[in-house]
């Protein structure tokens, strides 16, 4: 975890920074999903909202630090993708030294979950909503690159329409 750090965010709690430059394309961090969830019961509401990796065939992690306080912006720095097995944190675009790491948190997602967004990106959509296929069809079409195969093999048909 040298190449970030957490600390307080202007977007929103805590954040992660980058402690050197990244490149767009470079592993940003890797994604420690060893905490399955076994038993939903022990989830709190919190857990549903924020603190939990819901992929596919039903398989919930339990968010550790530092990808946890990854915050979301409707213009995000980085995207996860699945590598080899393992999910990793990737730079969508140069990062430099000091920048707080971001990603859209719609990308492979599939839930109805709202918030009001405040990440202060132009782009920003004002409202967030957890479901890809509720983003705007432009937006989809530029997040194609940075969907995980998991999400684009259970949801070929819907991709290949756009």
């Amino acid at each position: 975890m040298n190449s970030v750090e957490i600390r307080k965010s202007s977007i929103q709690g805590t954040g992660v920074f980058a402690q050197k430059n990244f490149l767009a394309g470079d592993v940003v961090l890797n994604i420690d999903d060893s905490h399955v969830v076994t038993d939903q019961m022990t989830l709190t509401n919190e857990d549903w909202e924020f603190n939990c990796d819901f992929l596919d065939n039903g398989k919930i992690i339990r968010m550790q630090e530092p990808e946890r306080s990854i915050n979301h912006s409707c213009e995000p720095s980085t995207y996860v993708k699945t590598i080899d097995g393992v999910r990793k944190v990737i730079a969508m675009k140069n990062i430099s030294e000091g920048g707080e790491i971001t990603y859209d948190y719609a990308i492979n997602g599939e839930n109805e979950g709202t918030f009001s967004c405040h990440c202060g990106s132009k782009q920003c959509r004002k409202i967030y909503n957890g479901n890809f296929f509720k983003l705007p069809k432009d937006r989809q079409r530029e997040y194609l690159p940075f969907l995980d195969d998991w999400f684009r093999n259970k949801h070929r048909v819907e991709i290949e329409r756009l």
